[in-house]
């Protein structure tokens, strides 16, 4: 299988006036193309930082971090910008949708920036809120739509922009028990049968029963 993500003794240290806080300790990783992995551990362990580092938000200490083989830690923030926005889909816990876009607006908004033709924004916006259950709901605004409807519309936006794989921390975290369970119904059939690549940060006993590969973290280290 085709290697898309590779951490090479990634390292990230946090300091204050205690001292470091070594968050992720020389963790040596290869995701393949097509994964449904979980990342797990107990709170502090370096779950989010590394998905963070992985997506390209936070700079690794020491280490590298290959993308398709290119190391995107050595990228400029202007270039690092460019890569998140062609090649990373991300879904947070706290969903961030724009309050005054449309469902639709917010899943088209990702692929304006990537300045594509307002024809395949349109036809590819309303395919994936269709694929996501959410056909009838493409005019509502985020404040119109439960938390479970928020967050499939943020896998929407997360696959807009056709990238190599998705990364999503936490994202059942604050959504109901029948919601988290239709969200990952939806991820893990976006996986089986189109090969979406997806990443988990989490501590939710649902995603790692559906997980393929489950990559435990203990004090930043990969055990």
């Amino acid at each position: 299988m085709t290697t898309i993500i590779e951490t090479k003794e990634l390292k990230r240290v946090f300091s204050d006036t205690s001292g470091d806080v070594c968050a992720v300790d020389n963790v040596n990783l290869k995701i393949a193309k097509g994964e449904f992995t979980a990342i797990v551990g107990p709170s502090g362990s370096g779950k989010t930082t590394l998905l963070n580092m992985i997506g390209g938000l936070d700079a690794p200490t020491s280490g590298a971090i290959l993308i398709d083989g290119k190391n995107i830690s050595s990228l400029s923030e202007k270039q690092l910008t460019a890569f998140r926005l062609h090649h990373i889909g991300f879904v947070f816990q706290a969903y961030n949708l724009i309050p005054v876009l449309t469902a639709k607006e917010n899943v088209a908004f990702i692929m304006e920036l990537q300045g594509r033709g307002k024809e395949e924004i349109e036809r590819r916006a309303v395919e994936l809120l269709q694929a996501v259950g959410l056909g009838d709901r493409m005019d509502s605004r985020p404040a119109k739509l439960s938390g479970g409807q928020q967050q499939r519309v943020a896998v929407a936006r997360a696959l807009a922009s056709k990238p190599q794989f998705v990364l999503a921390d936490e994202p059942t975290a604050n959504l109901d028990s029948k919601s988290a369970e239709n969200l990952l119904d939806i991820m893990e059939r976006l996986n089986e049968q189109e090969g979406v690549t997806f990443i988990f940060s989490t501590h939710d006993p649902r995603i790692m029963a559906k997980a393929k590969r489950i990559i435990t973290l203990e004090d930043g280290k990969m055990i």
